[in-house]
């Protein structure tokens, strides 16, 4: 038995690999410290919540969950299937559980599985919380009392009905667009497809299937693990491509015709269509590497603009304390005050389907159109697997005050909300975006993010490839 494994809790719970780190005694150990956490914290009486994804041995692993939070006492409910992360916290909150815990990896590579856990009000643990785990583990806590019940129960079937609320599913059936739908093999597999089969909605499907080794790809929704789809949404001729993650609540997508569509158009599309045509109120809040086509967006309606450090947790954080019409982060997690404070790839999937019923328009014409009339927004990112000690020295060459330039760039302002950002003097073409980039070092591996924004694709790779040199100069 491993005791020696230093298990960490990241934004959302805990990750590592199949076999060496994630096994069945530390699964033990992070349910025992949850379960201790729940019985000090929390009403235990109320329960706890237990699911888990396609991957290789997340049921299995989600039973051995359940055993333990059952034998300290805290009656569970099981999953009955795999299920998107989404429904699971959704049932935490419409159950007044005490908690959640889902078996997954969201969209890490096959050989990767984890524990998320989810706190009362449906979203994920606040650091203070998880911070009361953390303390729980380290202290070997593994409460034992009389054996609770473990139920298993169906999750999904409540989950279609009440993101079923969200969309006019009506309007989009009689719209007659054409849809691709891939769950990369996810725990979203069947959810889409039932919706769409149940309100006559046209589509194809593919990567249903239960594969735990995500054959040539991580489910992540992003270039180049959509390839596939991209290349069915040509062949099918269909007027969109949804994609979700593993765990279901990051979105993808891709145009009619078969570019990808990143999640900061997506977000900018339905900001947009829920100021303009919704009208539903409450502020916007955004990650701090994040198109500023939000805030344009934001700013003509006449809607605040929120920035929050990098992380679904700062939104949801701010979800609890006012009404957040719409809030999300640059890997595709958007979520909405009124719903959950979470993210959901599936409930917004529908949504983007309505933009496109209600705009009479596929999805490429609704980024086109942005794009028109806020000014050409492109984006790009680098993800620099450097030294440790290059990596602490770009960060801290681009904090000083002496770096004012950057390749053949002006440096006009900087901001260390979260990494350190520069907007840089370049042209905006117009009405273009303000370009700006910014350097972000991981805290958990030798790996630096360059995030970037500018008025065309060139200027974007020129941007990157300027930031690129400037990292490995040090």
């Amino acid at each position: 038995m491993d005791h020696h494994t230093d298990i960490k809790f990241g934004t959302d719970g805990w990750r590592g690999i199949i076999a060496d780190d994630f096994t069945f005694e530390n699964v033990r150990r992070v349910a025992g410290a949850i379960a201790s956490y729940v019985l000090k914290k929390e009403d235990s009486a109320r329960g706890v919540i237990v699911g888990y994804d396609t991957r290789f041995a997340s049921k299995s692993a989600a039973r051995v969950a359940a055993e333990i939070i059952a034998r300290a006492g805290i009656p569970v409910k099981l999953a009955n299937d795999y299920t998107p992360t989404p429904a699971l916290s959704l049932a935490v909150k419409n159950t007044n559980a005490a908690g959640g815990v889902v078996i997954t990896s969201s969209h890490n590579p096959w050989n990767w599985n984890g524990v998320k856990f989810k706190a009362k009000f449906g979203g994920s643990a606040t650091p203070a919380i998880l911070k009361i785990v953390e303390e729980e583990l380290h202290a070997g806590a593994m409460p034992n009392d009389r054996a609770a019940s473990i139920e298993e129960v169906d999750f999904k079937a409540p989950y279609i009905e009440a993101i079923c609320r969200f969309a006019d599913l009506g309007l989009i059936s009689k719209a007659g667009f054409y849809f691709a739908v891939d769950s990369m093999h996810g725990s979203g597999r069947g959810v889409l497809t039932k919706i769409f089969d149940d309100h006559r909605i046209r589509y194809t499907a593919i990567r249903q299937d239960v594969n735990p080794l995500f054959p040539g790809i991580n489910p992540e929704p992003i270039e180049p693990h959509v390839g596939l789809l991209q290349e069915t949404v040509v062949k099918e001729r269909c007027h969109a491509g949804l994609a979700t993650d593993g765990d279901a609540d990051r979105i993808g997508a891709v145009a009619e015709d078969g570019s990808f569509v990143d999640s900061h158009k997506i977000f900018s599309v339905l900001l947009r269509w829920l100021l303009e045509r919704k009208k539903w109120p409450g502020e916007v809040v955004r990650a701090f590497n994040t198109t500023r086509m939000l805030d344009r967006i934001a700013a003509r309606y006449g809607r605040k603009m929120n920035e929050c450090p990098i992380g679904f947790k700062h939104i949801a954080d701010l979800m609890m304390q006012r009404e957040i019409v719409i809030g999300g982060e640059e890997s595709g997690g958007i979520g909405y005050s009124r719903y959950l404070p979470e993210r959901d790839g599936i409930l917004n999937c529908l949504l983007l389907a309505n933009v496109m019923a209600e705009e009479r328009k596929p999805l490429g014409r609704l980024v086109a159109d942005l794009q028109h009339e806020y000014g050409a927004h492109y984006y790009g990112r680098r993800d620099l697997h450097i030294p440790e000690d290059v990596k602490l020295s770009a960060i801290e060459r681009a904090r000083s005050e002496q770096t004012k330039q950057l390749g053949h760039f002006s440096v006009v302002r900087k901001e260390g909300l979260d990494g350190v950002k520069f907007f840089l003097d370049a042209p905006t073409n117009g009405n273009g975006a303000d370009p700006w980039i910014l350097f972000r070092a991981s805290g958990t591996e030798p790996l630096l993010r360059v995030y970037a924004e500018a008025a065309s694709p060139e200027l974007v790779s020129e941007v990157l490839a300027s930031a690129e040199e400037f990292v490995n100069k040090g």
